[in-house]
């Protein structure tokens, strides 16, 4: 079994042309600024005028990179970097093993960057309805690109009901591992969640006794 090529980092990928790579430093700046600001102050307290002041740009700046303050929150550069790297993986590879793997990279490169994000990101999707609502429509959208891989992989049509289906059952396994974490005061690991949801969908629900 071979390994993913890359380590889904989003920043220093040699075929990003200038122009792209000074797009996800702004991205990420904005970002940088508005999770220190909710540290801070809080959600609710946290506007866009404050976020573009840190982050050294204007609101419109911070309007054209994020449609809503929710969208600062939860959108990264990952979900193209994990289709790419689903796409990577053996063709001998069972399906939930692809996505294991692709998680488990997903869940490293979050902690290398900053450990503290994902857990505010959780505990902002369980707190918070604004966050959880527009949660929900950024996990649709993530499940539209595994959709592509999905069908990629098995020969089928990305749209057929069978695809959408067995997609979305992924993407709310993984929501549900999330706010699992926040509500339980993110006890343990995330990675050990996302197996025990991955490990439902391929062998269904344990027995009493397991």
């Amino acid at each position: 079994m071979t390994a993913a090529r890359s380590p889904l980092s989003p920043t220093d990928r040699p075929q990003l042309g200038l122009r792209e790579r000074k797009k996800i430093k702004t991205r990420e700046g904005i970002r940088a600024a508005t999770y220190a600001l909710i540290k801070e102050q809080g959600y609710d307290a946290t506007t866009i005028e404050q976020i573009a002041e840190r982050a050294e740009v204007s609101p419109s700046t911070v309007f054209r990179y994020f449609p809503t303050k929710e969208d600062i929150v939860l959108t990264d550069e990952y979900d193209p970097l994990m289709l790419e790297e689903l796409r990577n993986r053996p063709a001998g590879e069972s399906w939930l093993d692809s996505v294991r793997h692709v998680m488990h990279l997903a869940i490293e490169a979050n902690n290398r960057e900053d450990p503290e994000v994902a857990r505010m990101r959780a505990h902002l999707s369980v707190q918070v309805p604004a966050v959880r609502s527009r949660m929900v429509e950024s996990m649709s959208a993530t499940g539209r690109l595994l959709r592509e891989a999905i069908a990629e992989r098995h020969g089928l049509d990305p749209d057929s009901i069978e695809v959408r289906v067995y997609a979305m059952s992924f993407i709310g396994g993984l929501m549900e591992a999330s706010m699992y974490w926040a509500e339980n005061d993110f006890e343990g690991e995330l990675s050990d969640l996302v197996d025990r949801a991955l490990d439902v969908l391929e062998h269904g629900l344990p027995t009493e006794n397991t």
